[in-house]
């Protein structure tokens, strides 16, 4: 794997990584809570011979600076500042996790401006932010942190829990890593941007192409979810991916840069070829 180097943009506030002609399409990855953009360095290898592929460091996260005040809807305005720093038209978005509720604000705010989008393990909505089961999960996730643990210690048992079956070792070591480096404060941050967060109304509104992309041992974004999500969205393709946990690029990730791949070649490349 090549070596990559943290890229700053001009105006200081975003950090990424970056493979590929800039004069090539954008194909932009955006990372999950406990991730980085390292998290995709196997993607940018894989699309850089077609794409000026980057990933982002989320705003608090690498080198990136964190934002005054963390929700959906600053960190899909942090997105459109960054998409203009790096002169991204027409991006192809790849949202994982939160990164995918990114992409779906940014698409509220945004509807044109997108070329192709995809959604992997995500959500459309988090729930009321007074519901038992998000206050359960929040906690779960948070309580370890209140009773004195750190992101080192708490990320191989993180990392863990988030994977499905035979997940590729390199990949995990990865995970771990990032899950490790994220700060505290932008961890909790973006935990509790996550209540009270639904665009479910939104879905039928997305015209770009889209991949609604699942694990079968996905936990947090199940299956059954992600595919109710898609029979939304007028324009989605739907890959679940057999044995697959919360982290698939990471954990398989020939399975995760081919279902981009084949979604790439049928419903972006030949459709504006044809166009």
């Amino acid at each position: 794997m090549p070596a990559f180097a943290p890229i700053k943009t001009d105006d200081g506030r975003f950090c990424y990584e970056a493979a590929g002609d800039p004069a090539l399409p954008p194909l932009i990855f955006l990372h999950g809570i406990g991730g980085a953009a390292r998290a995709w360095r196997r993607q940018l290898e894989a699309f850089s011979s077609r794409y000026h592929a980057l990933a982002w460091d989320m705003p608090g996260y690498g080198g990136s600076a964190p934002l005054a005040s963390v929700s959906i809807a600053t960190l899909a305005g942090a997105l459109q500042d960054f998409l203009q720093q790096v002169g991204a038209r027409r991006p192809v978005l790849v949202g994982h996790s939160i990164g995918g509720m990114i992409v779906q604000q940014w698409l509220v705010d945004h509807p044109h401006s997108a070329r192709a989008v995809v959604l992997a393990q995500t959500s459309p909505a988090f729930g009321k932010p007074d519901g038992n089961w998000q206050k359960s999960f929040i906690a779960a996730r948070l309580g370890p942190l209140d009773r004195g643990e750190s992101m080192a210690s708490l990320a191989p048992a993180l990392v863990a829990e988030l994977v499905g079956d035979d997940p590729d070792p390199a990949g995990m070591q990865i995970a771990r890593e990032c899950m490790a480096s994220v700060p505290e404060a932008s961890y909790r941050a973006c935990m509790l941007a996550l209540l009270g967060f639904d665009l479910r109304q939104a879905l039928k509104h997305i015209r770009q192409p889209t991949l609604v992309l699942s694990g079968t041992k996905d936990n947090n974004a199940p299956a059954p979810m992600m595919a109710k999500m898609a029979s939304f969205i007028p324009s989605a393709s739907y890959v679940e991916l057999a044995g697959a946990g919360h982290l698939v690029n990471l954990e398989r990730p020939e399975a995760f840069n081919a279902a981009l791949d084949q979604f790439l070649e049928a419903k972006v490349n030949q459709t504006e070829a044809t166009t």
